[in-house]
Order: C-alpha cells, then sequence, then structure tokens
C-alpha cells in the first residue's frame, strides 16, 4: 500500500446520498461543497477510505434495499482502487432513542430500558438481532453499545442511552451486547472511553469536563470498558471530555496519549480498534484547528479518525505530519495493521457484499419483531400506583386521553408519542383518543383516565408542570408517562400512577400500554435512582401501592 492509501484507511466519512453512484441533486451538490466530488464511490476512490458512516440526514438510510444496494455499491468502489480493500460501513444504531435505521427494520428497546429489564440474556438477544439485520444491510460496525454509567441526572447526552448508574450492571449488560453483536458477525463499540455518564455539558456542543477522582473513576467509569474488553469488544470509541484526574494536561480524551495510551491500551490491555467520537464535534476542536485534531488523534493512540468536518484539510494534514516526521509511517502502519485486522476478522475481505435476498430475509422478520415485544415487556416500570388505579379494566370500557409531550419519533416509528399510545390502547379494547396539550384541559371531562407524556422535565416551574396540574384540577385521574428519562416524576405533582418507558418507539410505548391494560405484569426496575423519591432498582407490581424511597 502507498502511504496516501493508508491514511485513507484510517478514515470513516460520511458521504450524501442513498445511491453510491446515482445522488439526487441536492446529495451531488453536498458531495462537491464537502469533498470536491459529486457521488460516495468518487469520496471512496479519491481519499482511499477505510470507512463510511451512515446517517438518516445525509439521506443514506431510506429503506432496507436501498442501504444493501448503498452498501454493495460503496463496496464496489473500495475493491477497484489499486489496494483493493473492503470498506468498514458503520452507523449508529443504539437502538431506543438513537436510531439511524427504522422501520421496517426491527426497532428495539434502548440502553436504559434494558437496564429496567435487568436481563444479559434479553441485552445479548437484542444485540444479535440488531446486529443480524445491519449484517443483512452490508453495514459490519455498530456504533454500540453505550458503556458509560449515567451517575448524573443532568447529563443532557447520555441519560437513556446508558444501561444505568451501576457500574456492575452496566458492565454486565455491555459485556452482553458486546458479545450479541459480534456474534452477529458485526463489529460493537464501546463508547465513550472513559465514560461520559456524569458530565454536565453536551460534547456536541461544548467540552465536558468530568471531576471524578482517579479512584471515583476505577470505582464507577472503568468496570463497563474493562468488561468490554474481556468480552473480546472489537472497537472502543474515546470521548470528547477533559478529565482532569486522568490527564492534567485540559486535553479532551480523544487527544490524551496517557488515556488512550497509557489507561486504555496499557491498563486495560486493548488490543483492537480505538476509534474517535465524532471529529466535527464543539468537544475536539475547541482547543485545537481541524488541521492539528487528527494528528493529534493519531499521536494520542488512535486508530479510526470519525467524520472530519472537512475530509480533505484532515487527510492532507495526516500525510504532511508524516512527510514532516511528526507522525512515522511506522505509526501510521500500527493502526492500518489492526483495521485490516478487523476487517478480516469480520469477514469483509471473503465475503464484502449482500444481496436483496438476504435482506428479505432477515431484515424485519416476524420472528425478530416478536422478540423486541417479548424483550420490551419487562422493561416498563411501574413507579407509583397509591391510588391501585392500574390497570386499567378495559372490560368497563374506560374513555381514555392521551396528551402531553410529542417529540419527533426516531427514525421509522409509525407517529407520534400521544397518537401511538392511544392506538395501543385502542387495540386492547379501551376507547382512547389522542390530542395537543393545549386541548387537553377542554377536553378532560367525560373521560376516565388521562395519560400524560412528558419528556425531560425540568427542575422548577414549566409547561409540562403546568399542564399536569391543571389536568389533575379537573377531578380526572391523572396517569405521567415518563418517555425518556424516569426523572420526570420527581418534578411532578403526584399523579394517580406513574411509569417509565426510557423510550417513545413503538416498541416500548406498546410494552407500556400492555401495562397500563394489565395485559403484561410491570416488571422494570429502576436502572437510575430518582433523587428525593426513588431508590436504585424502584419498581412495583400491581399489588405493591406505597414506594420504595431513595
Amino acid at each position: 500500500m502507498s502511504l496516501a492509501e493508508k491514511v485513507g484507511q484510517l478514515f470513516v466519512s460520511r458521504a450524501y446520498g442513498h445511491s453510491a453512484t446515482d445522488p439526487e441533486p441536492a446529495d451531488a451538490e453536498a458531495n462537491l461543497t464537502h469533498f470536491g466530488v459529486r457521488t460516495a464511490a468518487e469520496l471512496v476512490a479519491r481519499y482511499h477510505l477505510g470507512g463510511v458512516i451512515y446517517f438518516a440526514w445525509a439521506h443514506n438510510t431510506r429503506t432496507p434495499p436501498q442501504i444493501a444496494g448503498l452498501s454493495n455499491g460503496l463496496q464496489r468502489a473500495a475493491l477497484a482502487g489499486p489496494a483493493r480493500i473492503p470498506l468498514l460501513i458503520s452507523t449508529d444504531q443504539e437502538h431506543g432513542i438513537i436510531a439511524r435505521i427504522g422501520k421496517p427494520a426491527t426497532l428495539l428497546p434502548g440502553a436504559m430500558a434494558l437496564g429496567a429489564g435487568g436481563s444479559t440474556a434479553a441485552a445479548r438477544r437484542a444485540a444479535r438481532i440488531a446486529g443480524t439485520e445491519l449484517a443483512a444491510l452490508g453495514i459490519r460496525q455498530d456504533y454500540a453499545p453505550v458503556a458509560d454509567v449515567n451517575v448524573n441526572p443532568a447529563n443532557p447526552v447520555i441519560g437513556v442511552r446508558s444501561f444505568g448508574s451501576d457500574p456492575r450492571a452496566v458492565a454486565e449488560l455491555a459485556a452482553a451486547q458486546v458479545r450479541g453483536y459480534q456474534g452477529a458477525g458485526i463489529a460493537a463499540t464501546a463508547k465513550h472511553f472513559p465514560g461520559h455518564g456524569d458530565t454536565a455539558t453536551d460534547s456536541h456542543v461544548g467540552l465536558p469536563v468530568m471531576h471524578h477522582t482517579r479512584a471515583q473513576w476505577e470505582e464507577l467509569d472503568e468496570p463497563p470498558f474493562r468488561a468490554a474488553v474481556r468480552a473480546g469488544v472489537d472497537v472502543i470509541m474515546t470521548a470528547h471530555i477533559v478529565v482532569p484526574a486522568l490527564d492534567p494536561s485540559g486535553d479532551p480524551a480523544t487527544l490524551s496519549r496517557p488515556i488512550l495510551t497509557g489507561i486504555l491500551r496499557e491498563r486495560l490491555g486493548f488490543r483492537g480498534v480505538v476509534v474517535t467520537d465524532a471529529l466535527d464535534m464543539a468537544g475536539v476542536r475547541q482547543k485545537y484547528g481541524d488541521d492539528r485534531v487528527p494528528v493529534l488523534a493519531l499521536k494520542a493512540g488512535c486508530d479510526q479518525l470519525l467524520n472530519p468536518p472537512d475530509l480533505p484539510l484532515a487527510y492532507r494534514s495526516v500525510l504532511a505530519a508524516v512527510e514532516s516526521g511528526e507522525l512515522t509511517e511506522r505509526r501510521i502502519d500500527e493502526s492500518v495493521l489492526r483495521i485490516l485486522e478487523l476487517k478480516a476478522r469480520r469477514g469483509l475481505f471473503t465475503d464484502p457484499y449482500t444481496s436483496p435476498e438476504r435482506v428479505t430475509a432477515t431484515v424485519g422478520t416476524a420472528e425478530h419483531l416478536a422478540a423486541a415485544d417479548e424483550i420490551a415487556a419487562g422493561t416498563t416500570t411501574l413507579l407509583a400506583n397509591p391510588r391501585a388505579l392500574l390497570p386499567l379494566d378495559p372490560g368497563t370500557r374506560p374513555r381514555l386521553l392521551v396528551t402531553g409531550a410529542d417529540p419527533a419519533s426516531p427514525s421509522g416509528t409509525t407517529g407520534p408519542p400521544t397518537a401511538v399510545l392511544a392506538r395501543e390502547l385502542t387495540a386492547l379494547g379501551f376507547t382512547a383518543t389522542a390530542v395537543p396539550a393545549d386541548r387537553a384541559r377542554a377536553a378532560a371531562p367525560g373521560h376516565d383516565a388521562l395519560l400524560v407524556c412528558t419528556l425531560n422535565v425540568p427542575e422548577g416551574e414549566s409547561p409540562q408542570r403546568t399542564l399536569v396540574t391543571e389536568l389533575i384540577a379537573t377531578g380526572v385521574p391523572v396517569v405521567g408517562v415518563a418517555i425518556r428519562n424516569p426523572y420526570d416524576v420527581a418534578r411532578l405533582p403526584e399523579c394517580a400512577a406513574s411509569v417509565a418507558t426510557y423510550s417513545w418507539t413503538d416498541v416500548e410505548l406498546r410494552a407500556a400500554a400492555r401495562v397500563l391494560a394489565g395485559a403484561v405484569r410491570p416488571a422494570g426496575r429502576l436502572p437510575v435512582p430518582v433523587p428525593g423519591r426513588y431508590a436504585l432498582g424502584h419498581g412495583l407490581g400491581y399489588g405493591d401501592r406505597g414506594p420504595d424511597p431513595a
């Protein structure tokens, strides 16, 4: 391989369009603007790319047959190059609130929901299903599982993407998912090292600082990554966070040799591929320019450089660093060898393509969808039921009103969460109607119960708190349904009942509807404490009325 080809193997870039060779005009224009080429295939060829990452916003993930066709087209472009090295195609398919590929692919419960279920077998099964479907689409690397331990309720970027706040439980679930993904033939990626769970800043928009002492880090943050390494994880992703106890320089972990080489490689013994978190994020760009970040990441110990904001600049910068002697070609060879070994381990040199038949036989099958429902059935958590309102009895044909937060749905779900929840309750024999929050109070009379979906309720007064207060004042029993963070229950007036779903995908809302209706007994237990209200592990059955106070 030439030096130019070796450097190209280090980069994983976005590419715009649904086709490798025939993009729509807007996508061709985006490729020209960012990369100086029209098509994704030309991008792969020009920069000898080692990998491509799929995004819905880059128009890569429309339908399963289209995704498979894009993957095959990109592989043909890579294998047409002089080195004939296949691509490692990747995406962020964590499930729950982060899913780049939606229906008709199987959407599964996310990490905190799996944490509430508490079953390593279910976590492994979910990852095996997800990995099998990704492989059928030509995607051989998933940026999952999240190994961060979410001990900060105010964390703006991790939250329900984490399995929970107990390091041992997170370690067991993360290792189970590593085995599930890699058992399906794709590379798992444990992220975000050295741990993003106790930060108050989103590294997409700023540079977080984690203030754990070394002892706290070893107790709280290290165990899931150590477990992932022991499980044989292929890849570990870095975090754009400053951890003074591990490196006092003020550099983010992505650029820290003491963290990536001293701790990850030497202390934990990791021998796989280290990939940066996306290099277009603000957390890694605040201290150094976009020309320096890729070079410093390689010097710190990274192997793959993910989605630089200016790929031509980043590519030239690494080449120039080798030519100047700042980076040796031997250092480049070390990373290229790890990347090639990973591609070989995942079968890309022998079987880089997929097929329409494989897509049809694998993606969104009835078996996978039924398994998703089985897994989700154990995740919904009944937080409070002081008046024994739940389960609701469809035999009395109660009239239910569903209202509250209606965020944009994760890719491919079938509608706003209030509409989905109303539809699922109707299918269970209720008369359920979804109404916008601003019409809920006027519509409340005549209903037997009001279900309010809440999303990330802040401390203090807020429109969501006002809505719940006004609905309680109508005298109709109110059920709070926390559709993301379970912390909502502590920031609202006491309702007649409260449940947590940990996401608003169809599969999790369907599970919640079954719990509300008594078709499934509530089995989830809080994988995080709710400060001032409930302890870690709290969760009620139908016969329980009292809280398990924190």
